[in-house]
C-alpha cells in the first residue's frame, strides 16, 4: 500500500510545507506519539531517537507525529515545542490535525490502534511495516537494513562500473574485457 501523506497542522524541526514526497528514495520511520504517553516517553521516542542516531541520514528519515487523541487541552502546540526542547528531540515532528471524531486525520489514515505507534515506509513510498507499543530496537533496525539492502539492489549500477552488464537477478560476475 502507498503511504497516504501525513496531513498535519504544524511541523516543528522542518518547514509546515514538509511532505512524505520531500523524503522519497529514502526509508522513512514514522514514530506516532502524545506526550503524556508513558510508553511514548519510555520506549518510542527513545527508539526513534535511536534509529536517527545509527542510521545514515542520506538514507534513512526519522519523522515523529504528534497524534493527540486524548487530554487534548494539556498537549498543545506551545506545550509540545517545550516537550521537544526537554527531550533533545531534532528530527522533524509533525501534529497530526484533528479529525471529526476523537482520532486524528493521520492516524485515522493509517488505521493507527493508539501510541507508540511506529510505521516503516520504504524508499518507493510503500508501507512496509506498522508495529504498536513497544518494539525490538533489534527487530527495527533488522526491518530498516533489509529495506536499505532492497533498495541498493534496485539502484542502477553506473555504466562504467566493473560489473554494470554482467548482473543478473541471479547474481554478479566480473566483466570478461
Amino acid at each position: 500500500m502507498k503511504a497516504p501523506d501525513l496531513v498535519t497542522s504544524r511541523w516543528f524541526n522542518a518547514p509546515d510545507t514538509t511532505r512524505l514526497s520531500d523524503f522519497a528514495g529514502k526509508v522513512v520511520v514514522i514514530e506516532a506519539f502524545q506526550m503524556l504517553c508513558p510508553g511514548c516517553i519510555l520506549h518510542g521516542l527513545p527508539l526513534a531517537q535511536s534509529i536517527q542516531q545509527n542510521f545514515p541520514a542520506d538514507r534513512v528519515q526519522v519523522i515523529g507525529l504528534h497524534s493527540v487523541f486524548e487530554h487534548h487541552d494539556a498537549m498543545t502546540a506551545v506545550s509540545l515545542e517545550a516537550f521537544l526542547h526537554e527531550f533533545r528531540i531534532k528530527f522533524p515532528v509533525a501534529i497530526d490535525k484533528p479529525g471529526t471524531g476523537h482520532l486524528p486525520q493521520t492516524m485515522a489514515a493509517y488505521g493507527l490502534q493508539g501510541t507508540p505507534s511506529l510505521l516503516i515506509i520504504d524508499a518507493e513510498g510503500v508501507l512496509r511495516a506498522h508495529h504498536f507499543g513497544q518494539v525490538s530496537e533489534l527487530k527495527i533496525g533488522a526491518e530498516i537494513g533489509a529495506l536499505l539492502t532492497e533498495a541498493r539492489s534496485q539502484t542502477p549500477l553506473p555504466d562504467d562500473s566493473p560489473t554494470a552488464d554482467v548482473c543478473t537477478p541471479d547474481g554478479c560476475s566480473p566483466r570478461s574485457d
